[in-house]
């Protein structure tokens, strides 16, 4: 059964860092294309970083320079390192697994139940 458990989320003021993390189970997350995802309310959910089908991280320009995506394999289970965090970050933070699609990251099938991140000014 797979599943996706995520932890780390609370609340923080603005400038502080949290770390979220991600245990996968019934899979093995160094065969899938695995991303974090965020929305907050009111938006769209909007996919802050992921890993490419070529072992690139990727960073949306929101986040770029202030996240680091990370995943241990031997743990299976990803991370995701907020610094420098804002208001704007508010959000509930989802991590995602799916199989790529003619060799992009784009399809997600799997999904965690999500954890509430609040950045207060």
């Amino acid at each position: 059964q797979v599943q996706l458990v995520e932890s780390g989320g609370g609340s923080v003021q603005a400038g502080g860092s949290l770390t979220l993390s991600c245990a996968a189970s019934g899979f093995m997350i160094r065969n899938y294309c695995m991303a974090w995802f965020r929305q907050a309310p009111g938006k769209q959910r909007e996919r802050v970083s992921f890993i490419s089908s070529y072992g690139e991280t990727k960073y949306s320009e929101s986040v770029e320079g202030r996240f680091t995506f990370s995943q241990d394999n031997s743990k299976n289970t990803l991370y995701l390192q907020m610094n420098s965090l804002k208001s704007d970050d508010t959000a509930v933070y989802y991590c995602a697994a799916g199989r790529p699609v003619f060799g992009e990251c784009k399809d997600y099938n799997y999904w965690g139940q999500g954890t509430q991140v609040t950045v207060s000014s």
